[in-house]
């Protein structure tokens, strides 16, 4: 069985604000709890390698403390592998998590890009959760256009970056950046939980979406 890698943020600050951020943590612990229990083995790959910065560190949430506390995976994620590490080829699934990091680094990632256009032309999935869609702004595909081009996509609604005042503050707003690559955006209102499935794309708003995203790609994986 093919592995399933996990793309999370380097980035470490909200802008100029001084507010910490990093990856949102249930958004990597809900899709990873699905995951491995259907028997994939997950990777981690950060745009800068080592121990990625953490957000939304509730260990109140139960799956977020099972996640926390397994060794292995903690030290998986602690040492993620920098995108030049990755062999494309040994994953049926990239999934991009969210957290307002995402919304730095990602996008102009291009080994990252490169890696996902591999992993899509060789009939993978690839997938993305509230600001994880960042990263697939700017990945084309070999015949130059970009993936989200024509297909049903979701992400971070604008109304949403409004609720928690980060509209000044992100570098772009997601939703109005994958409408203008050619993604035909869908929504639900704030903190619903909505996941769009568009042939082997798979995105959610939200965090409230992250485990329904983990189920998408499991059932696109078994097709």
């Amino acid at each position: 069985m093919k592995k399933i890698l996990f793309v999370v943020t380097s980035h470490a600050t909200k802008g100029s604000t001084g507010e910490k951020t990093g990856y949102y943590l249930g958004e990597v612990s809900h899709p990873w709890k699905v995951l491995t229990a259907a028997g994939y083995e997950i990777d981690f790959v950060s745009p800068e390698g080592g121990n990625p910065p953490v957000d939304g560190f509730d260990l109140n949430d139960p799956v977020n403390k099972e996640f926390w506390e397994n060794g292995k995976y903690q030290d998986k994620i602690s040492h993620s592998m920098k995108p030049a590490q990755v062999l494309p080829e040994e994953y049926a699934a990239i999934y991009y998590a969210g957290g307002h990091g995402a919304m730095w680094d990602l996008p102009e990632n291009k080994e990252l890009a490169a890696i996902a256009a591999k992993i899509y032309e060789a009939k993978g999935v690839v997938a993305a959760d509230c600001h994880g869609p960042a990263g697939l702004v700017n990945i084309r595909l070999s015949n130059g256009q970009y993936l989200v081009a024509g297909k049903k996509i979701n992400g971070f609604s604008n109304e949403e970056e409004e609720i928690v005042k980060l509209t000044k503050v992100v570098p772009f707003l997601l939703e109005d950046k994958l409408k203008e690559r050619g993604g035909i955006y869908e929504k639900s209102g704030p903190w619903q939980q909505h996941v769009t499935v568009d042939q082997r794309l798979i995105t959610g708003q939200n965090p409230q979406s992250a485990k329904e995203v983990g189920e998408a790609i499991k059932a696109a994986l078994k097709k």
